[in-house]
């Protein structure tokens, strides 16, 4: 098991350190080659420990690090089922992202680099994936958000390029600061870096402690998975290329702040305002930005509001106590949005970088593969019955419904409306770009795929509208992934609810779902233009404006703040006042030397001058006695 753990996470690191130092020297086929060869190995020994892992978690040392009493640091391992899922997860879905991208970006000048940042993005992955320690997972916590930085900037000759990576880099770094603070806490509270001990000592905090780490977990998490209120970085993120918002939304960096609050779930579970505030968060999230994503036109950006919505249904799972249903949505969301995201890039890619679904049309009679590939991932997404979403989706609201007290069944109907807006979204999506419209592309504007691009997707598309046999609730293979989660702490085999609940729960989920998709096609099929703009279709484009209140209460203020101390204190007071003593000691020095001629005349006339003022300060001061 040590071997194939090193291997899971020394297969993709070495690949970047090959790029990085021989990629200028190898043709861009073997710099491909390279960066896709590495993840299949690593992906290869994911499987392997997977099949080899047995019924128990495995504790592993890979190296020592850090020996300074109190604080020891290691590179330790806790291979359990949650961490052998996740690691299978991501390891599957970066191998097809990079096989894609072999593709995507084959004419990219930035190629070498660009498969340097996505081999690092994998590592970094998996170390906050397999990681006991808290000191490494954090290294690798700050690993994701570096290589999200490079890569969603990674086109940086555009300003806004620039800008958006800049922007997920700072907002994901205020919950880094709480990750920070919460290993302080852990050390100087608990004597405990390591997540197995953390998890073993959280029923003996008390009340103040567990609360404080609890706020500290949700922080974080939030910071990383673009929840409420720091969720206004992952739209933005859509900057870099698709093969990169493939696997940010959907493997790596925005599932990794659900995989924290799952990983510690016990020190949660010690807090239960804690759990309140994250289901609750998680609720309002998935209900505001399924309605931000009614108004988008960039068809990255829909998909954007959409990964922030579905990452809300996973902190309300966790917040409902329920992290089999967390990881059960996590795993399902990772394939049909990196399927609908890839696709979208396939769309992106043949009508020449247009990314305005006003400007599409025609495409299902013009790409019909894609188009059929998007339809698969539009219907999981929209958790249509039977299909990958809609098992996931339906135990995250049956458990928030059975939860204790008022405010959950509030959490559940926002759930619940957001659950009714996704195929709305989605399907006015699909139904303006893919549909038949005048005015639309014709053939001859449509640029021809590599075959590459899309053959790759298939297995993404299969495992999209299969997955919910993962935990289906009835049936030979009844809760297999609860049944595999078991020795996870706090995972429970089934949601506390009556069967008469749980079955009502399930029609209401999937009529409600059939009915927004009439709605949704009765809507949007015959939509031939944008609509005009209007106050309440501009706020809902704006997501409720959140991001110009940030403006307006910190940008602004902190740019004329620092505009004022450049401008005031900097350059008219310090700045000035050192050139003012700068020119004074010149003034002073160039007199001085007017001293030093060398002329004996002059030295004789200065001591006479000396001497006949120290005798007249004499005088003086004699008489002034």
């Amino acid at each position: 098991m040590r071997a194939l753990i090193l291997i899971m996470l020394l297969a993709p690191l070495s690949g970047a350190l090959l790029n990085a130092l021989a990629g200028r020297a190898l043709s861009r086929k073997g710099v491909s080659l390279a960066a896709c060869a590495a993840v299949l190995v690593s992906l290869g020994a994911a499987v392997a420990a997977l099949a080899l892992r047995g019924a128990a978690a495995h504790d592993l040392t890979l190296f020592a690090w850090i020996k300074l009493c109190p604080l020891h640091a290691a590179m330790d391992v806790h291979y359990d089922s949650l961490a052998a899922l996740m690691a299978l997860m991501v390891t599957f879905v970066a191998t097809i992202i990079h096989l894609y991208s072999a593709s995507f970006m084959r004419d990219d000048p930035g190629l070498v680099r660009y498969f340097v940042y996505l081999n690092l993005f994998v590592f970094a992955m998996l170390v906050v994936t397999l990681s006991n320690s808290l000191v490494f997972m954090y290294l690798g916590w700050e690993g994701v958000g570096f290589c999200s930085y490079a890569l969603i900037g990674f086109w940086y000759g555009e300003a806004a390029n620039a800008s958006a990576g800049r922007k997920a880099f700072l907002f994901t770094r205020l919950g880094d600061i709480a990750f920070g603070v919460l290993l302080a806490l852990c050390l100087a509270w608990l004597g405990e870096l390591s997540i197995t001990g953390i998890n073993a000592q959280a029923a003996t905090l008390g009340s103040g402690a567990a609360l404080v780490l609890g706020l500290l977990l949700f922080w974080a998490a939030a910071g990383k998975s673009a929840q409420l209120p720091l969720s206004v970085w992952l739209p933005d993120a859509m900057a870099g290329p698709s093969p990169v918002s493939a696997l940010i939304h959907a493997a790596t960096m925005v599932t990794a702040g659900v995989y924290l609050l799952m990983r510690l779930f016990p020190v949660l579970a010690a807090s239960p305002p804690v759990l309140w505030l994250i289901a609750g968060v998680g609720a309002l999230t998935a209900l505001w930005a399924a309605l931000a994503a009614l108004a988008q036109r960039d068809i990255k950006r829909v998909l954007a509001y959409s990964t922030i919505s579905q990452v809300g249904y996973m902190f309300l799972a966790v917040g409902a106590s329920d992290i089999v249903a967390g990881m059960f949505h996590l795993l399902s969301h990772a394939f049909f949005k990196s399927l609908l995201f890839l696709a979208a890039g396939c769309v992106i890619k043949a009508l020449n970088e247009e990314h305005n679904i006003f400007k599409m049309g025609n495409l299902r009679r013009l790409m019909p593969g894609v188009a059929t590939l998007f339809l698969i991932g539009a219907l999981c997404l929209s958790a249509f019955p039977l299909l990958g979403g809609y098992f996931s989706k339906d135990r995250i609201l049956l458990a928030a419904f059975v939860a204790p007290g008022l405010s959950y069944k509030l959490f559940w109907a926002a759930g619940f409306l957001a659950a009714l807006l996704t195929p709305l979204y989605t399907f006015r999506l699909y139904f303006i770009a893919f549909g038949a419209r005048d005015g639309g592309p014709s053939a001859d504007q449509v640029g021809k795929l590599p075959r590459l691009l899309t053959w790759v997707l298939w297995p993404l598309a299969a495992l999209a509208l299969f997955d919910g046999l993962l935990n289906v609730p009835l049936g030979p293979g009844k809760h297999w992934l609860a049944r595999f989660m078991a020795s996870v702490p706090g995972a429970r085999l089934e949601v506390p609810a009556a069967s008469s609940v749980e079955v009502g729960m399930a029609l209401a989920s999937a009529t409600g779902v059939l009915a927004s998709l009439a709605l949704a096609y009765w809507l949007y099929r015959r939509v031939q233009a944008e609509p005009p703009a209007t106050p309440w279709r501009e706020a809902l484009f704006n997501a409720f404006y959140l991001d110009r209140l940030y403006q307006i209460a910190l940008v602004r203020p902190y740019r004329a703040t620092a505009e004022f101390l450049w401008k005031q204190f900097d350059d008219g007071g310090l700045d000035l006042g050192f050139m003012t003593l700068g020119q004074g000691l010149s003034i002073f020095s160039r007199g001085m030397a007017a001293w030093s001629s060398g002329r004996l005349s002059l030295y004789l006339l200065m001591m006479l001058v000396a001497l006949v003022s120290v005798l007249g300060i004499l005088a003086w001061t004699w008489f002034a006695w």
